[in-house]
């Protein structure tokens, strides 16, 4: 598995969604062409949330944390990359 640190861009300001038909990562001078593919199973983004709460017992100094953990993304599909990367070549110097 591979996690890329960073932002995904359009060259045109369009919103993202439903709009991959071939997935292009350029990393340098590399070009990789992908594929959008459905996960065998979905994954859920999950935002864990801490929340101090008083103990009903006698000492008032008891505190408990109650953890809840709130859903904020389900992810079903993957971009996924298997081909060799390709070079990118622009601007190549002729012999003279």
């Amino acid at each position: 598995m591979l996690e890329l640190q960073g932002s995904l861009e359009t060259r045109h300001p369009v919103p993202l969604s439903g709009r991959f038909e071939i997935p292009v990562l350029i990393i340098g001078h590399h070009i990789l062409y992908g594929k959008v593919v459905d996960l065998e199973k979905p994954f859920a983004v999950l935002v864990k949330k801490t929340q101090n709460v008083a103990d009903s017992g006698e000492d008032n100094s008891d505190h408990k944390q109650e953890v809840h953990y709130n859903v904020t993304a389900i992810i079903k599909k993957k971009l996924l990359f298997k081909n060799r990367p390709k070079p990118i070549i622009a601007n190549v110097p002729k012999k003279l």
